[in-house]
């Protein structure tokens, strides 16, 4: 990669019925006072997690790492099945050594102290330098190497942090922000019963009740990427350009899934906009600072995209204009001003891709 820098921007609009995909510690759906009023917020954390969850199941081919406690063992099956003739208590007790030589410490039970982040490729190298027999306790650079290289896009979107050796730590190409309502929102409370089938004709009342914490919002919610840097972990444009689409895909398609089968909430976004810039990433929540007010029964959306919107055109008074910009509007609304419309999600990543490709063609990344 040259010095050249490429930041792409994500921004969603998106509405949530009734519903508690994130809680906290009490069951309460997740807020944040900003702007002065009480908003509805989803982490980073759950929205990352759905995200891995649409990785894995809609494109495995993709490379996505595994998160375990249980790294022995999936170390040591990575080593059976280059070495056959290894048994598998033979094959823990390896994968349990070079871990450690690595710098990863286990419990007793012969677990991570804490979740570790591998890809299937780092995992595969591991077992093949325990089947060669090419290292020794005082390799110590050597294994820690192994597992710096080559990480999955998961990985390298999102990071890696390892208590026990920094060494092993691997910085994020992406930042993902807390999705918050652009309106003020009120907790409320679904009161619930449940009747004991089998309970005898003469005893009324209820076999259980309870109530569940929920509440309803029109969403803004943003992430970024770093595609530079993502081209140096990854070592591939190509590659690149094709994780970048994944992941607007995901992020468009993905949804945490707290209480789903209670709420269903299984909505899609009203409005997506994508933003190459060369400059830096651009955060527009400052668009719902002051909370989005409208009549009774108008609704959130339609004003939160005409905020979104007019928030982007100001920022040409900061920093440079966008080398491209992609919206895609499901909505009545109009989005004058926020780009290049595409006809679906299909059409925006198409669009997305090819324009990256020219930019890092220009660069000298991609032939």
């Amino acid at each position: 990669m040259t010095d050249k820098r490429l930041y792409m921007d994500v921004h969603v609009i998106q509405v949530l019925p009734p519903s508690n995909i994130n809680r906290d510690d009490t069951g309460s759906p997740k807020t944040a006072q900003y702007g002065g009023v009480r908003r509805a917020r989803v982490s980073s954390q759950a929205w990352k997690r759905a995200m891995r969850s649409y990785f894995h199941e809609n494109s495995p081919e993709a490379g996505v790492g595994v998160r375990t406690k249980d790294i022995v063992s999936y170390v040591a099956k990575k080593i059976m099945s280059q070495a056959p003739e290894i048994d598998y208590d033979t094959a823990f007790e390896k994968a349990e050594k070079a871990l450690n030589n690595a710098g990863i410490s286990t419990t007793k039970d012969h677990m991570a102290k804490a979740l570790f982040f591998i890809g299937n490729q780092q995992a595969e190298m591991l077992a093949k330098a325990v089947v060669d027999g090419k290292y020794t306790k005082d390799d110590k650079k050597k294994l820690q190497q192994i597992l710096n290289d080559n990480p999955e896009i998961d990985i390298a979107l999102f990071g890696r942090m390892v208590a026990d050796d920094p060494k092993l730590n691997t910085d994020a190409v992406c930042q993902v922000a807390h999705a918050i309502s652009t309106h003020a929102v009120q907790t409320e409370f679904d009161y619930y019963t449940a009747m004991d089938d089998l309970s005898p004709e003469d005893q009324s009342g209820a076999g259980m009740l309870g109530n569940i914490e929920y509440n309803s919002s029109t969403l803004y919610r943003y992430a970024n990427i770093s595609v530079h840097e993502f081209i140096n972990m990854l070592g591939d444009a190509a590659s690149t350009v094709a994780a970048c689409k994944l992941f607007i895909e995901a992020f468009s398609n993905s949804m945490p899934t707290g209480k789903i089968n209670t709420f269903a909430n299984q909505t899609l976004p009203s409005f997506v906009m994508v933003t190459l810039r060369e400059d830096r990433p651009v955060n527009l929540v400052s668009a719902f600072e002051q909370p989005v007010q409208v009549k009774a029964g108008s609704g959130y959306v339609n004003k939160s995209i005409e905020k979104l919107v007019a928030e982007y055109g100001k920022t040409g008074k900061f920093v440079d204009a966008p080398l491209g910009n992609f919206c895609l509007n499901v909505t009545e609304q109009s989005a004058d001003g926020a780009g290049e419309t595409c006809d679906n999600l299909k059409d925006l990543l198409q669009k997305v891709g090819q324009k990256m490709e020219g930019c890092l063609k220009e660069a000298g990344d991609l032939n």
